[in-house]
C-alpha cells in the first residue's frame, strides 16, 4: 500500500519507523510518501494559510498550496484523497479494513481552522474523523488512521488471526486477558483458562466479550445480529 501524507510537520511521522509499522515500511509492505505543504507555499515566507473570509477565529489552509501539493503526487499514486476532519465519518474497524484494500491513499493532515472548502469540493473523496474531539492538527489523526489500516495489510501483523479477534472486528469488545503469574496480588487467573479445555475456554471468552460490551459499550449491541445463545446470556 502506498500512503501519501500532506503535512506541515513531516517530523511527526518519524514515529512510523517504530515497531511493526517500521518493519512493514522496511519490507515495503507499506510505502510512505511525505509531502511537505510548506514546499508549495505562496511566497518566500512559506505562507500556506490566511484569515477566513467573513471573519472568525484562527487561520485556514489556503487552496492553492494544497492543490499544488496534491498535484505533485503522480495521478496514478494518489488513490482516494482523505481529509481528516471532526466533520467526517467516524473511523471504525470496518472503515479501516475497507481503506486497507486500496493500493494508494492520500491523507491531508490539516491544521488551524481547517482547509479551504474548495479543496474538499474539488479533490477530497471523503472526510474521516477519529473521534468527537479536536486535535491541534491532523498529524496525530493521520498516524492513527495509518496504524489502524496497516493492521489489515497482509504481512504487517505476524499473526493475522489476532486481527480477526481484535475488539470491534466482530462488533464486540474483546474480553479480559491474563498472563503469568497465575496469582497476582491475591487475584488468581480464572480457572477455566488453566483447564486445557479449548472448547470451554472459547465459550468463556465469547461470553466475556459479550458481557464486557454490555457493561462498557452497550450501544454496540444494536449493530450486530445476536445469536439465540447470546440473547439468552444477556437476558440472564
Amino acid at each position: 500500500m502506498n500512503i501519501n501524507i500532506i503535512t506541515l510537520f513531516p517530523e511527526i511521522f518519524l514515529a512510523l519507523n517504530s515497531g511493526l509499522l517500521g518493519q512493514a515500511i522496511e519490507r515495503k509492505d507499506i510505502v510512505i510518501n511525505i509531502v511537505n505543504l510548506r514546499d508549495y507555499s505562496m511566497n518566500e515566507y512559506g505562507q500556506v494559510d490566511d484569515k477566513p473570509y467573513g471573519g472568525g477565529e484562527g487561520m485556514v489552509l489556503m487552496a492553492e498550496p494544497l492543490e499544488r501539493s496534491i498535484q505533485s503526487i503522480p495521478s496514478d499514486k494518489r488513490g482516494n484523497i482523505v481529509n481528516l476532519s471532526p466533520q467526517g465519518e467516524k473511523l471504525s474497524q470496518s472503515k479501516a479494513q475497507e481503506l486497507s484494500k486500496l493500493d494508494n491513499l492520500t491523507i491531508i493532515a490539516g491544521r488551524y481552522e481547517g482547509i479551504d472548502e474548495r479543496i474538499i469540493n474539488q479533490y477530497v473523496d471523503e472526510e474521516i474523523s477519529i473521534g468527537d474531539f479536536v486535535l491541534s492538527g491532523g498529524e496525530f489523526a493521520a498516524l492513527t488512521l495509518i496504524d489502524v489500516c496497516a493492521r489489515f495489510i497482509p504481512g504487517v501483523i505476524g499473526n493475522n488471526k489476532s486481527v480477526e479477534l481484535d475488539s470491534f472486528s466482530a462488533g464486540l469488545l474483546k474480553g479480559p486477558v491474563f498472563t503469568r503469574p497465575e496469582k497476582y496480588n491475591n487475584e488468581p487467573v480464572p480457572e477455566i483458562l488453566l483447564s486445557g479445555n479449548h472448547a470451554l475456554i472459547q465459550e468463556w471468552k465469547d461470553e466475556q466479550s459479550l458481557l464486557r460490551t454490555l457493561e462498557r459499550r452497550p450501544e454496540l449491541l444494536n449493530n450486530i445480529k445476536l445469536t439465540k445463545k447470546q440473547k439468552k446470556l444477556l437476558e440472564d
